[in-house]
């Protein structure tokens, strides 16, 4: 027998869909926590009320080692993955002969051009170091990705971490988020259609109370009611909401349900959650650099306090001294005198106890407890080529170099451009499309699917091994060759497909290296003018050989003619061209 289930609003739905997931997230807060009082104390927001407090939050750093290795990584892979200032990515086709079609090539790089004007003009740049800094520092990071119709493209927001909730689909890709945030009066009278407002939003703004703040919570989920054939119907549902007016509120409610501030959907997911490492099923990342260093960390700060504490007594020590002092004068400071009568057995003013710290030990503790927390932070990678004596060593060495360190952040960076960089390439080719950025592309590229290929200093490395390859090979044939002395051993290397991967290795401009069918014929057009020319050539000496017989005939007819002979046969002109007279 079927019991009968009362029929729940959407925001009952998305209030039980929010207790779920903070008990998911729960077990990490205190960990979280941790790492935001040691490392980025003002990074994280926990509670809504930490919204806009300039209180202090630094309080448990006593040595910012962690911190400032935390800047320089965020630095260095916001510099090594995804650098303004040079090309990162480009956009490319699975099959390579395709991507060589002189129309396809040329498009290709079009809107990959325009991909990165319009990053340039988004706040994308300013958003992403955020986001890097709570990647390595907490594991996990969240930016949403919004169209923008006022000139942007695209506009990006990074979430604080504690702010927000994520869970993963079948596929263990992030599906699910729901946020909470604090919004002021007006901004919500902006942002919402008046009539979904509470009354205690509106009866704050007809009070003039503009700044007042207001709790509010986002959820993005899938739509499991999407049907593909609709067109108002989207995969992802987004619904803003009140945290504080409840069902009793009159004006929040709307046919006995209640009301959402919006509700709308998105055909793409708009939050981007890239994880530095990610175990199994587990939704949220882990072995970050932050979570690997926080015991490294909190010994330090603690090193440091005890270091502190015994200098202190070496330069100020507790003192003891006889009774008869309690009511007498009594100094530490330089140069000043305590007089103190000495008896037999009796000591005089002098410190409670003697500390003799050996700092030189405790330094070098310190230090090396400082560079495994920089190590963690793969500070002393990004900062090699920075602290290297470059007159001392070879510009190729240096390349080497830069490369090896950046393989170090190898396995982090597959996992970056599965959660970050390939959806961000997605949404954004979406939204240029939607608002008819993009040129009409080639017919060879009808029904084909894109691909994207990142070429930043840190995917480069990745490629040196197959650069280093070819180099070694290339050498190897030319010495080979010389030393053999047989050219024909070239015939077993096909250099144009050589040329192409190697551009491909280096990430070489594609308007730098013809595509195939432009170099095929600029081949035929040479060797058709060889041809022509060797012709003209054979031509121009046929005319030359007619004119001499034709000259010594008339000497040979002259000379008959005195000797009072007969005729002279001509040449055969048509069978010395060939039958081409």
């Amino acid at each position: 027998m079927e019991k009968n289930q009362e029929k729940m609003t959407k925001r009952q739905e998305y209030e039980i869909l929010r207790a779920s997931l903070e008990g998911e997230r729960s077990s990490f807060i205190p960990h979280y926590r941790d790492l935001s009082d040691y490392i980025l104390p003002r990074r994280p927001q926990f509670v809504l009320t930490d919204t806009n407090r300039g209180d202090r939050r630094n309080l448990k750093i006593v040595d910012s080692t962690a911190t400032l290795a935390a800047r320089t990584n965020r630095s260095g892979m916001m510099s090594h993955i995804t650098s303004p200032a040079r090309p990162w990515f480009r956009l490319t086709t699975s099959d390579p002969q395709l991507a060589e079609i002189s129309t396809v090539k040329e498009w290709l790089h079009t809107v990959t051009d325009r991909m990165t004007t319009v990053f340039l003009r988004s706040n994308l740049y300013n958003i992403l170091p955020i986001i890097y800094g709570d990647l390595s520092t907490f594991g996990t990071a969240a930016m949403g990705a919004e169209e923008s119709l006022d000139g942007e493209v695209m506009r990006f927001y990074a979430f604080p971490l504690g702010s927000y909730c994520i869970a993963a689909d079948d596929k263990l890709q992030i599906r699910t988020f729901m946020r909470q945030l604090r919004l002021t009066v007006r901004q919500i009278a902006e942002k919402f259609p008046w009539e979904n407002l509470s009354e205690t939003v509106q009866n704050h703004w007809n009070s003039r109370r503009y700044d007042a703040w207001i709790d509010v919570r986002h959820v993005i989920t899938t739509n499991t009611d999407y049907k593909p054939d609709k067109i108002d119907s989207k995969p992802f549902l987004s619904a803003y909401y009140e945290t504080g007016a409840m069902g009793n509120d009159s004006n929040y409610m709307r046919n006995g349900e209640d009301k959402l501030l919006r509700e709308s959907g998105y055909s793409f997911f708009p939050v981007l959650c890239p994880r530095w490492e990610v175990s199994g099923e587990d939704v949220y990342g882990t072995d970050c650099p932050g979570m690997i260093a926080l015991g490294d960390i909190k010994a330090l700060q603690l090193m440091q306090k005890r270091r502190a504490q015994a200098i202190e007594k070496m330069i100020n020590p507790p003192m003891i001294g006889p009774s008869f002092l309690r009511n007498h004068k009594v100094s530490i400071l330089p140069g000043d005198i305590t007089y103190v009568d000495e008896r037999e057995g009796m000591k005089g003013f002098r410190p409670a106890h003697d500390v003799n710290l050996r700092l030189t030990d405790l330094d070098s503790i310190i230090s090396e407890t400082q560079q495994r927390i920089s190590r963690a932070y793969f500070e002393d990678l990004f900062l090699m080529l920075a602290n290297t004596d470059r007159r001392q060593i070879t510009a190729r060495e240096i390349d080497e170099r830069h490369e090896e360190k950046l393989l170090a952040l190898g396995p982090v960076l597959e996992q970056l451009n599965q959660d970050l960089l390939d959806p961000l390439i997605d949404i954004s080719f979406k939204a240029m499309d939607n608002q008819n950025l993009l040129p009409e592309a080639p017919e060879e590229l009808q029904g084909i699917a894109l691909k994207v290929e990142y070429i930043s200093l840190m995917a480069q490395a990745q490629k040196f091994v197959g650069v280093s390859g070819i180099e070694k090979f290339t050498s190897f044939v030319g010495n080979l060759t010389a030393i053999t002395q047989n050219p024909d051993i070239l015939d077993k290397v096909d250099f144009d497909q050589m040329i192409d991967v190697y551009g491909d290795l280096m990430s070489v401009n594609p308007s730098i290296v013809r595509p195939d069918d432009k170099v095929s014929e600029m081949r035929l057009q040479r060797q058709k003018a060889l041809e022509a020319k060797a012709k003209q050539e054979a031509l121009a000496g046929i005319a030359k050989t007619v004119k001499d017989f034709a000259g010594a005939g008339k000497d040979m007819v002259g000379a008959a003619e005195g000797a009072g002979g007969g005729e002279m046969p001509m040449p055969d002109i048509a069978a010395m061209m060939g039958g081409n007279a």
